[in-house]
């Protein structure tokens, strides 16, 4: 584990590739799991006031989901969450035409309609923090959907940690993930 400030980082995010290639997955992580998307407390409060300007985005099943099941609910695990449509996709995934699923927030933050990009849990994807006493680790998350992106970070040598520097900063700051940047080119030369 490499520290910064108060985050202890795996050895994974310099070490391993990654890049979406949603035309190989279809956004699958916003269907499959046994939960939805992980949230604080602050973001159930972002959906709040998001859902004016998200909900005529959603498929059908999405709302109804949302109006049954709430903004967001406390899962199995006693996490909050994301509501889910029949056990499947998260509430907020919208569709393209060819099917590929997206998330209906980040549509909506795109579109210049809300100032809340979407949950950071999927934002840092693969990246899970975890927070701990003293620290929140930092640790690579390996998913079987997400083979397509291993493959395609490995062909344009993209780290977890470079393919998450929106999300990290948005987390972190930018003077984080510049000494984040540093440790990797360090940890780099020291593998050489």
């Amino acid at each position: 584990m490499i520290r910064i400030g108060d985050t202890l980082l795996s050895e994974d995010l310099f070490d391993e590739h990654f890049a979406c290639d949603l035309g190989a997955c279809k956004g699958a992580c916003c269907v499959e799991g046994d939960s939805g998307a992980p949230l604080t407390q602050a973001e159930v409060g972002q959906l709040e006031l998001a859902w004016e300007h998200v909900a005529h985005l959603l498929p059908e099943a999405g709302r109804q989901a949302v109006e049954a099941q709430g903004l967001a609910l406390t899962d199995a695990d006693g996490d909050l969450v994301t509501p889910l449509v029949n056990g499947k996709e998260c509430a907020y995934t919208v569709f393209d035409a060819d099917g590929t699923a997206k998330c209906g927030l980040e549509k909506a933050h795109f579109e210049g309609k809300t100032q809340w990009r979407k949950p950071l849990s999927c934002h840092l994807y693969p990246i899970r923090a975890k927070e701990l006493i003293d620290f929140t680790a930092l640790n690579y998350h390996r998913w079987p959907i997400c083979e397509a992106a291993r493959l395609c970070g490995k062909a344009g040598k993209v780290s977890v940690l470079d393919f998450c520097k929106d999300a990290l900063i948005r987390k972190f700051g930018d003077s984080w993930y510049e000494e984040a940047q540093q440790a990797q080119t360090l940890w780099r030369e020291a593998q050489s």
